[in-house]
């Protein structure tokens, strides 16, 4: 009913442009921008190791240390396994109360290219495990920025480059907010950010080398994959164990084959799949599975890649089923989810703010585990950080504002959001003094990291882990 109320109402003044740009910009009266630029930890605080600690319980035991070690590689790696840290950080901070599907775990590294449905490479968010509707800009916005700060502390930038590439951030996601604002609602809908886009965006020095990254990427499909990951046996390819990274099995933990048991698994995620999906996925036989650990911030949750095999040995498909656990989000949102499955919460936020999701993405429920399923690698690529110039981060940020934009101007309301973060560079420079006091904190927590560690509150895992 609210859907048909939205149609039968949209002719009012308020859904004009114009009027929607002044109501977002009339917003800096109840919350100014610069406010936006304050950080002070609250007293009451929580223990940043006690919320990890908290995450630990829902995850594998035997790899809770895995992810700890990943974590304390650097302040970096901190930043991006300590999403759920953040949030209560930001949480209670002003917000203009203008919604977006949140992305909930924004930070440089979440971005890089991806083929469309129609085999281009796009560029955008490619990480929605905490992403929830009924979130606040701000938080995401916010997170970007302190994690760009973060990022140029790591590749050792000096004080004055780490502002440059926070406020390169904010001036990425203004900017491109404002051309989305004047946008129809179905050239919004069908907007990405094409390959052709980002290299006319970079400059020519920059461009040829990210040219040169995304040949790359499109030389990562299952084929790679195939040669990479699985090894020749008796006639038939099998995923390689590399224990505690990528281990196989033979059974369930319910003693079931494990055959079985995926079957089971991609029974239900068939479910969520268009007709024209599973007529093609249907065509693929299971060959092998083995868990694999991803990323930082996931590790620990239930994580399958699944080898299947379509005409013969040369047409390999792999898919990747990946545990969907509630947002860090969620206990700071006053509306309940409309989802029962945390899988389809993942799948639906991001349809919703990617613009070409992967064509095998969807959902389902085995043994009271919500998870979501895609395309292991099909011609992914994103930014190496150990080896990144300094020069280039500040470009780089500014596309990631850019992607940030799109998916927000997707999901919420981008002449509001326009009209409140406005031209000028008021809230670039306040937003990069968040960034640097929020620096500032993840350097003081992952001290913490560190000391829980050589005490033995944090377990940790020994040998090439990262």
């Amino acid at each position: 009913m609210q859907l048909v109320d939205n149609i039968l109402h949209s002719d009012s003044p308020q859904a004009t442009v114009k009027a929607r740009i002044a109501a977002g910009k009339a917003l800096r009266k109840l919350v100014p921008r610069a406010v936006h630029g304050e950080y002070q930890p609250s007293p009451g605080r929580a223990d940043p190791i006690a919320i990890l600690e908290a995450q630990a319980e829902t995850r594998l035991p035997d790899l809770v240390p895995v992810r700890h070690a990943r974590m304390l590689a650097s302040p970096f790696a901190y930043l991006r396994g300590s999403a759920a840290v953040m949030i209560a950080d930001l949480a209670p901070a002003p917000t203009t109360g203008l919604k977006v599907q949140a992305c909930g775990d924004m930070h440089v590294a979440n971005f890089g290219v991806f083929a469309s449905a129609e085999r281009n490479l796009v560029f955008g968010i490619n990480d929605f495990d905490e992403t929830h509707p009924g979130g606040a800009w701000e938080w995401d916005l916010k997170r970007l920025v302190a994690s760009a700060v973060v990022a140029g502390r790591f590749i050792e930038m000096d004080a004055e480059g780490c502002r440059q590439a926070a406020r390169a951030v904010v001036s990425g996601y203004r900017k491109a907010l404002h051309d989305y604002a004047h946008m129809g609602w179905l050239e919004l809908w069908y907007a990405s950010i094409s390959e052709a886009q980002v290299l006319e965006f970079l400059p020519s020095k920059i461009a040829r080398r990210a040219a040169r990254g995304m040949a790359r990427a499109r030389g990562r499909n299952h084929a790679q994959v195939l040669e990479k990951l699985t090894d020749l046996i008796d006639a038939q390819h099998r995923i390689i164990e590399a224990a505690p990274l990528i281990v196989r099995r033979t059974h369930t933990v319910e003693g079931l084959p494990l055959a079985h048991g995926i079957g089971d698994w991609l029974q239900g995620y068939l479910a969520s799949l268009s007709l024209d999906r599973q007529h093609l996925l249907s065509r693929y036989r299971y060959v092998d599975a083995a868990r694999k650990v991803v990323g930082v911030g996931s590790v620990g949750t239930r994580c399958w890649v699944v080898y299947l095999q379509g005409r013969d040995s040369g047409d390999p498909l792999f898919l990747q089923i990946k545990e969907a656990q509630p947002s860090v989000l969620a206990p700071y949102l006053s509306e309940e989810s409309q989802f029962d499955n945390q899988g389809h919460r993942v799948v639906a936020g991001q349809r919703l703010i990617q613009g070409a999701p992967d064509i095998f993405l969807g959902w389902g429920r085995k043994s009271s585990h919500d998870y979501y399923v895609r395309q292991l690698r099909d011609m992914k690529g994103g930014v190496d950080f150990a080896t990144l110039r300094k020069s280039t981060l500040p470009h780089y940020c500014r596309l990631c504002g850019w992607a940030l934009a799109l998916a927000h101007a997707k999901s919420g309301d981008a002449a509001m959001l326009a009209g409140y973060v406005g031209k000028g560079e008021e809230l670039d420079h306040a937003l990069a003094r968040f960034g640097e006091a929020y620096a500032d904190q993840t350097d003081f927590d992952y001290q913490l990291l560190k000391a829980a560690a050589a005490q033995g509150r944090l377990a940790v895992a020994e040998g090439d882990v990262v």
